[in-house]
């Protein structure tokens, strides 16, 4: 019976333990993501008890805001709750308020931006509100990708001081490797740019139901093209389907494809009237 007593006592100081182990992690994990105030943001200083010490400012281009008492203030970089503390400290060493509870309110969000262009649904710029905010989250804030928008998305920005450009297929973000997808869901930063191409296009027209450009899918090959245009009308012919492709140097090429093989960005299939 004993040994039962014992054994719960140690499961329950074991899960105490856990418990403590998870709220000191929590703060730290919250730090980390919280948002890093820069220039042009937009913030009201609110002081418990003193409304003469309300202030409502934009943090300058160096980072600075001119408080009452404490005079410049460079709060630019910190995090919301790093710069209450900061302000607090001053009022507090400078005798100013005994014990100052001091809330700062994030109005605007101006300093920390990335912008997200082309085949998007709401292209523009859009706050980095956390520190954590990837490449998946800042294209849900432009709507996701538009109907006429590609897999391939380019990320470039700034990494230590040199130019960054990165590729990432889309796709894989979310495919079954989940490793490699988290690594292409890559950290934004500061003045990041996101450009969403074109789909890839080709082009039917001949003897088909339905002639005109069409997005090109993964692997499409010229059956699956065909067979998107509507298929052969009553005067096509599979013998007659020419597929005209710019090579490297800019000419173009006329290939008589087969139905399996596949079709590459601005291909223009042609299908001729049967003779018979």
């Amino acid at each position: 019976m004993m040994r039962i007593q014992e054994l719960l006592l140690a499961a329950t100081l074991g899960l105490a333990s856990l418990g403590a182990q998870a709220q000191a992690q929590a703060p730290a994990a919250a730090a980390a993501a919280e948002y890093r105030l820069g220039a042009g943001d937009v913030v009201r200083v609110v002081v418990y008890q003193n409304p003469d010490l309300t202030l409502e400012t934009r943090v300058s281009e160096t980072g600075v805001i001119s408080y009452p008492l404490l005079g410049s203030v460079r709060i630019g970089g910190l995090g919301v709750s790093a710069a209450e503390k900061l302000i607090a400290d001053g009022l507090k060493s400078g005798n100013f308020v005994k014990s100052p509870q001091v809330t700062l309110i994030l109005l605007q969000v101006k300093g920390n931006q990335a912008s997200v262009l082309g085949q998007v649904n709401r292209p523009g710029r859009y706050p980095i509100e956390t520190t954590d905010m990837r490449l998946t989250d800042l294209l849900a804030n432009a709507g996701g990708v538009a109907t006429t928008g590609g897999d391939i998305l380019v990320l470039s920005g700034t990494r230590a001081g040199k130019p960054y450009r990165l590729e990432v297929d889309l796709p894989s973000v979310f495919g079954p490797n989940t490793d490699a997808g988290r690594a292409n869901d890559v950290l934004i930063q500061n003045g990041d740019v996101l450009w969403v191409d074109r789909a890839p296009l080709v082009y039917i027209y001949g003897e088909v139901q339905r002639p005109g450009p069409m997005r090109l899918e993964r692997g499409m090959t010229v059956m699956q093209a065909l067979a998107a245009g509507g298929g052969l009308n009553q005067r096509g012919t599979e013998r007659g389907i020419r597929v005209h492709r710019k090579a490297a140097d800019g000419k173009v090429q006329v290939v008589q494809p087969g139905m399996d093989d596949s079709l590459k960005d601005g291909d223009v299939v042609y299908v001729k009237e049967s003779l018979f």
